[in-house]
């Protein structure tokens, strides 16, 4: 039995919590419009916001209250920055801010940031790799899992601080702390998150809203000259994800000019460095219902797209056709929106029909015979 029930809901409805909105309390907007022969069959909710200069600059779909999950490895390995400088290759700096998918590179840039011997002490649960395509016949490992290189490298770092590495995955050590003021030094002393819960790695993670991780990436762009983290996205952005993962494919896209990472459930940060925000840009887009990469890709193409990025096609649109909701940029570039395409002029156009059915006329209608 558990040793604080309060913690569970007492109904269906669970419990009302001020200053914690449910998802029922959030007002979605549409971000995708899925359509058939231009009528509407599946539209995806988020929110989206932009933010420069420690402020937000537009918002869309509400200032959702989310954790940050894996999209804030940028920010929780800034703890490390000084102490990995010096002693960590490129690889190994890049692997740690990763969220990778499970490939044997991934595995071996994970595993080098610690010996052999100390292995043991790194505590991601079990996990196969995030395979796309063939048979999974690999068996659960700790190093598989898509969060290893940031394990290790935090244990790397605290035995470099002389931190206890036994419980190093708690929220009472002194990396989460660390980490937690590293979020104040750009969302103000007296910030503090609403609700720190266990992530899927072990790993604490605490809550922000939409806005304040956007006002996070902007800051990410601000500050990209005072550690190593932005290069090493750029330097090795398929060890940051991996193959046809939208990060990494923002990444090589954007030459060195944007950090992106992804976030379960449902996040994708990105930082911009762009003439037209000398203070940083930060634009943050989360899905309601959670991680799917083909509807962020679309969201992805059409905020980069106004910024003057090209940003490749993701899936062919067999049968649908996918609309961007005008919301999730800026009024200011509602022009240079309208002339992003959302599929590619190779896209197969199928759910529409090349005639004029309601000009057919049925042959036996008019009295001639059908021959046998």
């Amino acid at each position: 039995m558990s040793r604080h029930p309060e913690a569970y809901p007492r109904s269906p409805l669970g419990v009302q919590e001020k200053g914690i909105p449910t998802g029922r309390d959030v007002e979605w907007e549409p971000l995708v419009d899925y359509r058939r022969a231009g009528v509407s069959e599946t539209t995806i909710h988020g929110a989206v916001a932009w933010a420069s200069g420690g402020r937000v600059i537009h918002s869309f779909g509400g200032n959702v209250l989310a954790y940050g999950r894996s999209m804030m490895k940028p920010l929780m390995i800034k703890v490390f920055a000084d102490d990995l400088a010096g002693c960590t290759d490129w690889h190994q700096k890049a692997i740690s801010v990763s969220s990778h998918n499970g490939t044997t590179e991934h595995v071996a840039a994970a595993q080098s940031l610690l010996p052999e011997s100390l292995w043991g002490l790194m505590q991601t649960p079990l996990d196969v790799p995030l395979v796309q395509f063939g048979r999974q016949v690999r068996r659960p490992r700790r190093w598989y899992h898509c969060c290893s290189g940031e394990h290790a490298a935090i244990l790397l770092g605290c035995r470099l601080k002389g931190w206890p590495r036994a419980g190093y995955q708690l929220p009472q050590h002194p990396f989460f702390r660390a980490y937690l003021d590293e979020l104040r030094r750009h969302l103000g002393a007296d910030w503090s998150p609403l609700r720190v819960a266990r992530d899927g790695c072990g790993l604490p993670t605490a809550s922000n809203t939409v806005s304040e991780l956007a006002i996070l990436y902007a800051a990410l762009a601000r500050h990209r000259h005072e550690d190593w983290i932005w290069e090493a996205f750029i330097r090795h952005p398929d060890l940051i994800g991996g193959f046809n993962r939208l990060d990494s494919t923002i990444l090589k896209t954007c030459e060195g000019r944007v950090l992106a990472k992804e976030g379960a459930d449902g996040l994708l940060g990105l930082s911009v460095d762009h003439p037209d925000y000398p203070e940083g840009l930060g634009v943050v887009i989360k899905i309601a219902h959670g991680w799917n990469a083909q509807a962020t890709w679309y969201i992805a193409r059409a905020v980069l797209g106004v910024l003057g990025f090209e940003l490749r096609n993701p899936y062919a649109m067999h049968r649908q056709k996918a609309f961007i909701v005008p919301g999730v940029v800026p009024p200011d570039r509602l022009d240079a929106l309208e002339q992003i395409p959302t599929w590619d002029e190779w896209d197969p156009d199928t759910e529409r029909y090349y005639y004029d059915w309601s000009d057919y006329r049925d042959p036996l209608a008019s009295g001639s015979r059908r021959t046998p």
